[in-house]
């Protein structure tokens, strides 16, 4: 019996540093690291990896289709003969169709690591095969990281957790951390200020497991209405003399305009609290209650989560939070925050990571409508032709990205597909060639997690069947194109890692291998603190230097002056909203399949008794939820933890093998739209429009009743 440092390199918002118990060639169990500050806890997804790696769906052997795509009619495969077809059918279609008619699509399905990072693998192989289609944006924060430059500019706003030691008001504006996780220590310190009687305030459409645990006030309001609620309350700090002028005039510009548009010298229209309960479903009285709670305590720390801004109008949340944490003077103080989501933006300590070669004639489209841009709903500048291969390295798109029935026919329309995956996905289902990955307990690495640390993370079994991982499937392919050398740099995966450790700040690596855990140092960071010491000695990388509340470029990009409130109201027909948050049991759509999953957290719909009164829906029938793009039955669960108007349904679930409709797995991408937040271009299936009715059997299809 052995054990080693293992972590996850998963895209779960932690990354946590655990350890695995080996015993003839097997983990037999996966804990927290002894070692670790016990501020930081892993979880059942790190734990449970020990069932995912020997999990029936995982995939062992290279497969190549044989039947329809999405059939999952494959035969077994040499990997000689998967990675020719691979290489040669990629060729011919680059040498038809120019550089461009490949579509790569780096998925997160390795996103911590220095050498197994699946999109910077995946962008470097493209890179040095001539180019290809690429992507940008992200599901997760589009919105954010497409307005974060024209507030901030290039400077890290980031945060460490321990700094919210000093906060006298904590605000989780749509930030369930519990399920999702930023970080492993951030649900821990929250704990401890609650329990010392710091208020916690969670402003969500539902009493999610953070306002449940950590939360000392919930807030319900209606999906998408952040920014309106966000408003009334500056409307109230304004009209009580709440803002810090001061700090306004110091170290931001465009107050003025915004503070016009509040209080309706712009429009006509003031933003107040009677305006605001229109529209967000929140009362009169508790926004004036928030808004003093919120103005007079301070330093108070608005943790915005990623939710607020995959909405339509999401990038106007995220500037209005940022304006609120300006108005307050808690920027860039300890126990305050910037207002957007705060994690990842600090330095880590000095380690190098295998990153893509900047070469190459490389196009890219939004994440969002890479779909779109398969079928020719995109148009893209310089593509030489059409889109006639994608190809998928840890990801599961089809299934992550909205709108899964025009992702089927993107999958079907082209001429080549392939993907490296551990599981049988929806995705991998409708590829030519599935070759099998590994995870990271069958490779070694050093992993980033967030806060001013780094793990090592030890192979700890070998590959289990002819699994294989994706730096080597590279390589090989590369060899077989005819630029290993530049792929590879003359190194394998376990050379570029050392190499890594020799010159970073590690003083022994030996000694970190053997713990797993190098601690940089400073954990009560803030990001912006050199700013607000010396605005002008440390001016921020905007036109003025400062917090940019109004951007002349944001706006010539098609963007509003002001953060402005731009709602989402339900069509006709489609009345309910609904919203689509992660669950705590999965990883995007990793542990969909997963039996220890399903058992903790069934795929239902959460539903207001009001609203399924109306319906004449009954508390755990099977229901029909149906959108403009589609229709899936589920069951549903009655409960006053969501507000009228309003349904849940967790992302990530795989629809059902065929094209079945209406859905029986209750998969939400099969309701949402690739239809984008503008200017950003992103994510908003939190802005999705539904109708609930209870199942016929004909819904029900075989094997539901």
């Amino acid at each position: 019996m052995t054990t080693v440092p293992v972590s996850c390199n998963k895209d779960c918002g932690a990354g946590c540093p655990l350890s695995a118990e080996i015993d003839g060639g097997r983990v037999r169990r996966i804990f927290d690291n002894p070692g670790r500050p016990k501020t930081m806890k892993g979880c059942a997804r790190g734990y449970m990896m020990t069932d995912e790696v020997y999990a029936p769906y995982r995939v062992t052997t290279p497969l190549i289709r044989r039947g329809e795509r999405g059939s999952a009619d494959f035969r077994e495969a040499s990997w000689k003969e998967a990675l020719s077809l691979t290489a040669r059918r990629l060729s011919e279609l680059r040498d038809r169709h120019g550089p461009h008619s490949t579509l790569a699509l780096a998925g997160s399905g390795a996103c911590r690591g220095a050498v197994h990072n699946t999109s910077n693998l995946t962008k470097r192989f493209f890179e040095l095969f001539g180019g290809y289609t690429g992507t940008h944006g992200s599901y997760s924060n589009g919105a954010q990281a497409y307005v974060l430059p024209y507030l901030f500019g290039g400077v890290s706003m980031g945060m460490d957790p321990a700094t919210l030691e000093h906060a006298n008001l904590v605000v989780l504006w749509g930030a369930n951390v519990v399920d999702t996780r930023f970080g492993c220590e951030l649900e821990t310190i929250l704990g401890r200020l609650r329990k010392r009687g710091t208020p916690i305030v969670v402003i969500d459409p539902r009493r999610s497991r953070t306002a449940g645990r950590l939360g000392t006030v919930w807030v319900p309001l209606i999906p998408g209405s952040d920014t309106a609620l966000m408003a009334a309350v500056l409307f109230v700090l304004i009209r009580e003399r709440l803002v810090d002028r001061a700090f306004v005039e110091r170290y931001s510009v465009g107050f003025e305009r915004l503070e016009k548009y509040i209080t309706g010298l712009g429009d006509g229209v003031p933003k107040d609290p009677r305006w605001a309960a229109r529209i967000t479903g929140v009362t009169e009285d508790r926004i004036e209650s928030l808004a003093r709670l919120y103005g007079t305590s301070r330093p108070a720390a608005l943790l915005a989560g990623l939710s607020i801004q995959r909405a339509l109008g999401g990038e106007e949340a995220v500037r209005m939070a940022v304006a609120l944490q300006t108005a307050t003077g808690n920027v860039g103080v300890k126990g305050g925050s910037p207002g957007c989501n705060a994690w990842g933006g600090l330095p880590r300590p000095r380690f190098s990571r295998l990153e893509p070669t900047g070469k190459g004639d490389v196009v890219t489209v939004p994440v969002y409508r890479w779909a779109d841009a398969v079928l020719g709903f995109v148009e893209t500048p310089y593509r030489s032709g059409p889109i006639a291969a994608i190809y998928v390295a840890g990801g599961n798109h089809l299934a992550t990205g909205s709108d899964v029935s025009k992702n089927r026919r993107a999958f079907a329309s082209v001429e080549f597909a392939v993907c490296h995956d551990y599981a049988l996905t929806p995705t991998a289902r409708h590829c030519d060639v599935v070759l099998p990955a590994t995870t990271f307990l069958e490779r070694e690495d050093v992993t980033f997690p967030e806060g001013n640390y780094l793990f090592y993370s030890a192979k700890a079994i070998d590959p289990v069947g002819q699994s294989r991982n994706d730096f080597d499937i590279f390589a090989e392919l590369s060899a077989r194109l005819g630029f290993e050398q530049e792929f590879t740099g003359g190194l394998g995966a376990s050379a570029w890692l050392n190499r890594f450790l020799a010159s970073s700040e590690i003083p022994d690596p030996d000694e970190f291998k053997c713990g797993g855990i190098h601690d940089g140092g400073d954990h009560h960071r803030v990001g912006l603190a050199g700013f607000i010491a010396d605005p002008y000695a440390n001016a921020l990388g905007t036109p003025s230097g400062k917090i940019e509340l109004v951007s002349p470029g944001y706006t010539s990009a098609g963007g509003t002056e002001v953060p402005c409130c731009r709602g989402f109201d339900p069509q006709p027909g489609f009345p309910l909203r609904m919203i689509t948050p992660h669950a705590r049991y999965r990883i995007n759509s990793q542990y969909a399949k997963a039996r220890w999953a399903a058992a903790r957290e069934a795929q239902e719909l959460q539903m207001h008794p009001r609203d399924a009164a109306v319906r004449r829906v009954a508390d755990g029938e099977r229901v029909l939820v149906a959108s403009p793009q589609g229709r899936v039955t589920v069951r549903v669960r009655l409960s006053d933890d969501i507000i009228p108007g309003a349904v849940c349904l967790l992302a990530g679930m795989w629809p059902e093998n065929e094209n079945q409709d209406p859905d029986p797995n209750g998969a939400a991408n099969v309701l949402t739209t690739t239809e984008p937040t503008l200017p950003s271009g992103s994510s908003r299936t939190h802005s999705t429009a539904v109708e609930v009715s209870p199942a016929s059997p004909d819904d029900l299809g075989r094997g539901e009743s």
